[in-house]
């Protein structure tokens, strides 16, 4: 019988045995059928000796970090021949728990992409600061029964690990039970701790900062994927880890990534270009972005280009740019040249209950005050496009009453972190250096890994509390000030993490965010709002802030400004 769709002059990349071969590929219902010779098709694309190659997998994503529902992301991506996605919903849930999970799902039902879950596991990610929800492991067990539910997220309470806390071991032992992969988050962990994750059945990591950690965890049996994404651009470090004994073990993932580098370079092909750029051999960079994200999560039928594998395929006219011609999506040609053939409908269906989300009380100035208690305050660094700081003790500008003075002379902002799901009126404070703002400014969010409180960062109390209020009265986004003006804003009402506008609406408002991002920061070389989104995620060394105050990371404990 005549195949529905032949692929003729191929060369197809197989990632199986890392070479080039030649054929034409037949496909039927939407998978694979054979690769040979064939003439016979209802319909003949000609790729004129072009590469083939399977399509790209994320194999670890928040989707909410693109500021996008799934259905809007979907749009997105498919142009860059991303057509699967393994994502962690935990930031929607840190705000409205499962009901943001059921949101998710069924949101993503709308898009042509295969999109995978994996349950968060930590919400909230500790007890050291107040989340919007709190998920348990019975919470969670309902939805193992989605087919889309491949797993249990990142578990990043190492804490909970090592002590065996009882409702991490049920949420471990469930995702064994239902035979659910279960992913890692060991920043800055020790082999002991390594070797218990690993004892627990917990099989992958992607935080790996330098060579030496990808190198201990592939060792020891871990899968490392790469991470190359807004705040965190590990790729040029890891790849020095990678070689064609273990390139099996490596694989490429996002994590987070924003909507306007999504838009103006994609995901995992910018990956896989930029780790040939860098000098890894191309097949195995296409390899890590396709076949090992693909067994790592036991998607035995996708990332080859093979007989019984679906259809998601990739006509590429240049191996090393990855310059994308033609996405197939299950045998059907969903983009041409960067555009969608056809978008589908964009629906604002399922919204109750996930908008209007910033319940916080009013602040004045008193409650955003920082007395020093020693002669140097301890003081977060930003290291510019990563998402661990450095801890610093520097003597800081004060007014005559020892209350500290932010200065832009000095690169020294005040960071507030205030709670904003239930009105508890706890308020954090800290100092942050290296954001390089100017004179009278603040940036103010409500996206704040993980829980996802209110944070800010200014030069002025003025602009912070201006910021602040504005958000409030938004109902979520991203907002910059300037001289008591609001100079750059983003509305995202639903949950306070994205829009519920189409891309195009929120690309420009992400565009207004970076022209006010110009006038408090000229020339600016990493992305402030990923950069001041992770400065209150307690688990990533070294230094962070949360609601209830600043926090160290390696005693985990709170200490004082």
């Amino acid at each position: 019988m005549p195949a529905d769709l032949v692929i003729k002059n191929a060369q197809i990349i197989n990632v199986y045995t890392l070479e080039i071969t030649s054929g034409d590929i037949a496909i039927i219902d939407g998978v694979i059928a054979a690769i040979g010779d064939y003439n016979e098709g209802h319909e003949i694309v000609d790729a004129k000796g072009q590469f083939v190659s399977p399509a790209f997998i994320d194999g670890h994503i928040h989707i909410e970090s693109s500021t996008l529902t799934p259905s809007e992301f979907a749009k997105v991506m498919l142009p860059h021949g991303v057509t699967t996605i393994i994502t962690d919903p935990h930031e929607i849930a840190n705000v409205l728990g499962t009901k943001g999970l059921s949101y998710m799902l069924t949101n993503s039902e709308h898009a042509p992409m295969d999109i995978f879950f994996v349950l968060p596991s930590c919400v909230p990610s500790t007890s050291f600061e107040h989340s919007g929800a709190v998920i348990r492991a019975q919470d969670l067990e309902p939805f193992y029964e989605h087919p889309r539910v491949i797993g249990l997220a990142e578990v990043m309470d190492y804490p909970a690990v090592m002590n065996a806390d009882p409702d991490m071991i049920n949420k471990l032992q469930a995702a064994h039970r239902h035979h659910a992969k279960i992913d890692g988050h060991l920043a800055g962990l020790t082999t002991t701790e390594i070797n218990g994750y690993l004892a627990a059945g917990i099989r992958n990591d992607h935080e790996c900062v330098t060579a030496e950690e990808a190198l201990e965890r592939v060792r020891l049996g871990m899968r490392v994927m790469v991470r190359q994404g807004s705040g965190s651009k590990n790729l040029p470090e890891l790849i020095k880890a990678i070689n064609e004994r273990n390139a099996h073990r490596f694989s490429f993932c996002t994590d987070d990534k924003h909507l306007d580098e999504l838009i103006n370079e994609g995901s995992i092909n910018h990956s896989v270009k930029e780790a040939i750029r860098l000098g890894l051999d191309p097949l195995i960079a296409y390899q890590m972005a396709t076949l090992n994200v693909a067994q790592g999560y036991d998607l035995h039928d996708r990332g080859a280009v093979s007989p019984g594998m679906k259809a998601d395929l990739l006509i590429i006219d240049d191996l090393n740019q990855v310059k994308i011609n033609k996405v197939f999506k299950d045998g059907k040609l969903i983009a041409e040249n960067q555009k969608l053939i056809n978008e589908w409908a964009y629906t604002t269906e399922h919204l109750e209950g996930c908008i209007e989300s910033v319940n916080m009380l009013p602040l004045d100035q008193s409650q955003i005050q920082i007395k020093p208690a020693e002669s140097k305050a301890n003081i977060i660094e930003i290291i510019p496009n990563q998402i661990i700081t450095r801890y610093l003790k520097e003597t800081v500008p004060t007014d005559q009453e020892g209350y500290f003075l932010p200065s832009a002379e000095h690169d020294l902002q005040k960071l507030v972190v205030a709670e904003r799901h239930h009105s508890l009126g706890t308020v954090g404070t800290g100092i942050v250096k290296g954001l390089k703002l100017t004179a009278n400014s603040a940036i103010a969010s409500t996206v704040a890994h993980d829980s996802h409180n209110m944070i800010t960062a200014g030069t002025s109390d003025e602009a912070i509390l201006l910021a602040m209020n504005h958000l409030k009265e938004i109902q979520g986004g991203l907002v910059v000030v300037k001289d008591a003006q609001i100079v750059g804003q983003m509305e995202l009402q639903l949950a306070g993490l994205m829009s519920i506008k189409k891309y195009e609406a929120a690309a420009n408002e992400m565009t207004s965010v970076h022209h006010g991002l110009e006038l408090v920061s000229p020339n600016a070389d990493f992305n402030h709002f990923l950069s001041l989104s992770f400065l209150a995620l307690p688990v990533i060394p070294s230094l962070k802030l949360t609601d209830m105050g600043l926090f160290h990371v390696e005693s985990f404990s709170h200490i004082n400004v």
